[in-house]
């Protein structure tokens, strides 16, 4: 290797440097906004007299948005750079969140207004993702931040701050990047290549059909989908069981304990699963094994949360739930790439659990009990499991049949 080649690289590591710890802070920043209307439900439902029904469509919403949009992201990040998708997209998502509270009061259509910016927001964010690219402990550790300062900026300000905080915050960070790491060249590029549109690939290697012929690929779907499903579920709704079912309680504690204990769960996840693997059991068992942690005893905690009066032992469950979620990203989510590594993001991006949300609230309107949200937390958790037991397996399949089972 010639010392020019060392020099070049030598001159490329501070660029990497910066560009890592910026987009960590931009991916914080993404889950800022995607968490502030769940902390702000209750309050926002107070100031508009939304029922449960059209909080879950509000909350809902977002993830409409989200889903439609993965795939489209990973082929633009494949035609501009995934840095510039980032850069483009938290433009318009912080600037539609930090208006978020003008838009409420804009009119009397306050649902409206708030469902047609949660679906933007989502739609925005979905072009950003990365499907299955993130690590385990990210996404707990980020929406431990934003509930954290989330609460205590409502309980101090008022809802509005929240918005104006995350949002505020985006934009700050998309002038740092625009100024300072992005020339202005590339963003007009990178604008000409989206007025330009997308082009669909007409060569593929991915056989669709064999794929979902296969029980294999949709047990693989139907667990994902639940998974996401009860996760969204718990992470849009807990904050407001816990506001109205304990008032006196304390919004940093409950919006923060649950995922400091996830930040542990999924690091521990992961190492035993190796672990396990390295031990030589084989692959499926111990995926199955994961699922039957993240979806099974997750979904008994959940239960628990609709049988308890006290605010600890209900704070206990939840962390419980939540940290044995984290099990299913050394389940199912890395089974979606031992069955198909070619299109594993189409997979997962296609598989995000958007109904439930929507559905919970429609059952605690109609029930007026909060144990119903937890029982189809249950429900949609043990038909996921059951699915992956009976059809799961961890033999590559987008290729070739032949493969052995691992």
């Amino acid at each position: 290797m010639s010392p020019g080649t060392d020099l070049a690289r030598k001159d490329h590591r501070p660029e990497c440097q910066a560009w890592t710890g910026t987009l960590l802070l931009g991916t914080c920043l993404l889950y800022c906004a995607r968490v502030s209307m769940p902390v702000c439900t209750v309050s926002m439902s107070q100031d508009f007299g939304w029922n449960k029904k059209e909080a879950g469509i509000v909350l809902s919403s977002f993830f409409w948005g989200y889903c439609l949009t993965q795939v489209v992201g990973g082929h633009l990040g494949d035609r501009i750079g995934g840095e510039k998708v980032i850069v483009l997209s938290a433009s318009a998502w912080g600037f539609i969140t930090a208006a978020t509270p003008l838009l409420a009061h804009l009119s009397s259509a306050h649902l409206v207004f708030m469902t047609f910016s949660r679906i933007l927001t989502g739609l925005l964010q979905g072009r950003a993702a990365s499907p299955g690219s993130r690590p385990r402990c990210c996404l707990s550790s980020r929406t431990l931040v934003t509930g954290a300062m989330g609460s205590l900026l409502l309980d101090w300000y008022g809802w509005p701050s929240v918005f104006y905080f995350s949002g505020g915050l985006t934009l700050l960070w998309v002038c740092y990047v625009y100024r300072y790491l992005l020339s202005e060249k590339d963003l007009i590029l990178a604008l000409g290549v989206l007025a330009q549109g997308l082009p669909v690939s007409r060569h593929t290697k991915v056989p669709w059909r064999q794929l979902f012929r296969k029980p294999s690929v949709w047990a693989a779907i139907s667990s994902q989908l639940s998974s996401a499903c009860s996760f969204f579920i718990l992470l849009s709704w807990l904050p407001t069981f816990f506001k109205e079912t304990f008032p006196s309680s304390k919004g940093w504690v409950f919006n923060v304990v649950p995922w400091l204990v996830a930040i542990p769960a999924s690091l521990f996840s992961g190492f035993l699963s190796d672990h396990l693997i390295n031990q030589g059991y084989r692959t499926i068992a111990v995926r199955k094994f994961m699922q039957v942690m993240g979806l099974g005893l997750s979904s008994v905690f959940a239960l628990c949360l609709g049988h308890t009066s006290s605010f600890c032992k209900s704070v206990v469950f939840a962390s419980a739930s939540i940290g044995l979620q984290t099990f299913n990203h050394s389940g199912i989510s890395v089974n979606i790439q031992d069955l198909a590594p070619s299109c594993a993001g189409f997979l997962f991006g296609e598989t995000t659990g958007v109904v439930g949300v929507c559905l919970g609230g429609y059952l605690i309107e109609t029930t007026g009990s909060w144990t119903s949200m937890f029982n189809l937390v249950a429900a949609v958790s043990s038909l996921g499991l059951c699915t992956f037991l009976l059809f799961g397996e961890a033999q590559r399949v987008d290729l070739s049949p032949t493969h052995e089972d691992l």
